[in-house]
């Protein structure tokens, strides 16, 4: 079985918490990257992840197929519509947007593409 390359776009509290743990684990999902800006903590916890200090560099990553926006809340958008036009599937932390606009966008351009584009959430918001 393949493995679904994914990239994980933070690694603050909730990619420790949550997105990490759970990609690490799931037999279907690889934590192939992990953007990280300054510090090491998941390359102590996660070795055979890439560790990348930008969204640009996670975007680069050969084979990633799917990306997990966890970042604050006002990059959503940007972030999740780079990958889409990176052609990466992705998932994005709730709030998905900050509009309804900026959803609608991302919906079509995940659509036009072929692309599966999905809200995380772990808990009501």
């Amino acid at each position: 079985m393949n493995k679904i390359k994914t990239g994980l776009a933070a690694y603050g509290m909730s990619g420790q918490v949550f997105h990490a743990p759970f990609i690490s684990t799931n037999p279907h999902l690889e934590l192939t990257a992990i953007t990280e800006r300054s510090k090491n903590l998941a390359r102590e916890r996660y070795p055979q992840a890439r560790i990348v200090r930008s969204f640009d560099e996670l975007l680069e990553v050969d084979g990633l197929e799917l990306v997990v926006v966890n970042t604050p809340d006002s990059s959503h958008y940007e972030y999740a519509r780079r990958a889409l036009e990176a052609g990466k599937h992705v998932i994005v932390e709730k709030p998905f947007t900050q509009t309804v606009e900026e959803a609608n966008e991302l919906v079509a351009l995940a659509a036009g593409k072929g692309l599966t584009l999905s809200v995380y959430q772990n808990r009501r918001w």
